[in-house]
């Protein structure tokens, strides 16, 4: 039997960040992960984060997981790949199976951070080759460079619908559609936004009567739901695909914590089973810590910030620091976790019907069900000024954790204050210089700088692009609206891209000086 200090299920976003904390205060602490590659869920995120500078806003997952990897090493980490963990006891042993040998560990404290596995659902034809989970497809394209598929349809319209459409997208799939059975988009609407821009439609209170073909996906029926979640006949669609992608929740794998005889509670709100816990994350077993998706479906930044608690409080277990200093150290952890679960999809807010936000501004209906901000409802927020010059238009519209743009803005054209999920301000007393930082730093891409004094009749409009091929400077094609509908001619006047921007080109686009409003995608 080998022995650690501290033994880590799990080398994701949680599991490393809590080994990290641990590795720090002296502890030696092994990490076990049944991939061959650590880093969990980080590695197959393109897009960046949300939140402010501690929740790592503005960085893209990959490059958080690669953070934590070398932070990891310096502390003295030891990483184990291919190894899956299949017994833990509730004397805190484990067994682990690395190639063809079982071994024994034992810990002075286990910190469990197996995450969540993705939910599936059934319909007729949903074992047919070409219905995968959108995890699975990210996992494809992102960490494989291998293309799902060519036409494909998503299945589920909350954050992981919405991003890994996008990401869809830029691997050159055409996404042809987002179904969802609920009557609102789950998910944050400039995820929805920067999707519905690009033309997919949103097919809301629909869900999948049969995927089509024989031997693998060729097509795919979908119908219209009341609201008590029957078909209504007759509102049937069909759409020539190959792929269907289901995102349709995640669930807990906390296996291993029932298996050690954890107190356990089926709690719909965290997505399913999960042990209880306290404020630590320790559970009913003294010593043994749950982090991340495995004690409650949150996002990574929620997990990584989990996970340090945990590994600050193993540490205080096993005497390596005092009371005082693990105070110290969490309070502050959990002030930043906080700020996190605040705003309009909150823990609080779940299942509610809200039709305000924090500010008193109507949250558009329009957002909600397309996808989209329509031209009358854009004006009505803060972000969105009309001003001689060119000057930011920040069209976000929901109460979410994140404020880079006010950081990004260094003349101070964008402010948000203290609480982090106010909706941003354009301040018409300030002037824009048109660095463009604030579009770059946008993780939802949702601000965009408008010069309506460009030319004699003439606008442009500085967008975030990150497709390929990157169009060049004299390129002719069309500004699309915010649906995604071709508008007018534009012409590409300027593009931009620069270490600091992260691969978030900035697009600037001529159009009619009347366009400059509507004008927010290029093709």
């Amino acid at each position: 039997m080998k022995r650690y200090d501290v033994i880590v299920v799990g080398a994701g976003p949680a599991g490393l960040s809590a080994a990290i904390e641990a590795g720090k205060k002296g502890l030696r602490v092994i990490v076990f992960d049944e991939n061959a590659k650590p880093g969990g869920q980080l590695f197959k995120q393109i897009h960046k984060f949300f939140g402010s500078i501690e929740h790592k806003a503005k960085i893209r997952g990959f490059k958080i997981g690669e953070d934590l990897l070398k932070e990891a090493s310096a502390a003295g980490v030891e990483v184990v790949l291919n190894a899956i963990v299949i017994g833990l006891f509730l004397d805190k042993e484990i067994t682990v199976q690395i190639n063809d040998a079982v071994v024994h560990y034992k810990g002075d404290a286990i910190i469990v951070a197996t995450g969540a596995s993705e939910n599936m659902i059934t319909f007729n034809g949903w074992t047919l080759p070409g219905v995968i989970g959108a995890g699975a497809a990210q996992t494809m394209m992102n960490l494989h460079r291998v293309k799902p598929g060519k036409k494909i349809l998503m299945l589920g319209t909350g954050n992981v619908g919405l991003v890994v459409s996008f990401q869809l997208m830029q691997a050159g799939c055409e996404v042809v559609a987002l179904v969802d059975a609920a009557p609102k988009i789950g998910g944050y609407g400039v995820h929805a936004a920067k999707v519905a821009r690009c033309g997919v439609p949103f097919y809301l209170s629909h869900t999948i009567i049969k995927a089509e073909g024989d031997d693998c996906v060729t097509g795919v029926t979908i119908g219209a739901v009341d609201n008590k979640w029957q078909l209504i006949p007759g509102t049937e669609k069909h759409f020539d695909i190959d792929t269907i992608c289901l995102a349709v929740g995640l669930s807990p794998m906390s296996q291993l914590l029932k298996m050690a005889g954890c107190e356990m509670e089926d709690n719909p709100a965290k997505g399913g089973l999960v042990p209880t816990c306290d404020q630590y994350g320790e559970t009913s077993i003294d010593g043994i810590f749950v982090s991340g998706d495995v004690s409650g479906i949150e996002e990574a930044s929620s997990a990584m910030i989990g996970g340090r608690i945990s590994g600050v409080a193993a540490a205080y277990r096993l005497g390596f620091i005092d009371y005082e200093e693990l105070e110290l150290k969490s309070e502050a952890l959990k002030k930043a976790l906080l700020s996190l679960r605040q705003g309009m999809f909150g823990p609080e807010n779940k299942g509610k019907e809200l039709t305000k936000t924090e500010e008193g501004y109507a949250i558009s209906a329009n957002l909600l069900t397309k996808g989209y901000l329509t031209n009358e409802e854009v004006m009505n927020y803060p972000g969105v000024k009309t001003m001689k010059g060119i000057h930011p238009i920040i069209e976000c519209s929901q109460n979410i954790p994140c404020n880079p743009c006010q950081d990004a803005c260094k003349k101070k054209c964008i402010t948000i204050g203290d609480n982090i999920t106010a909706l941003p301000v354009v301040d018409e007393a300030s002037q824009c210089s048109g660095c463009g930082m604030c579009v770059a730093s946008c993780s939802g891409q949702s601000i965009f700088l408008l010069n309506e004094d460009y030319e004699e009749g003439y606008a442009s409009v500085t967008l975030p692009y990150e497709f390929s091929p990157l169009p060049q400077k004299g390129m002719m094609g069309f500004a699309l609206d915010r649906s995604g509908k071709a508008i007018c001619e534009a012409e590409v006047v300027d593009v931009k891209s620069a270490p600091a921007f992260d691969h978030s080109n900035l697009l600037t686009i001529k159009v009619p000086k009347e366009m400059g409003m509507n004008a927010r995608f290029f093709k």
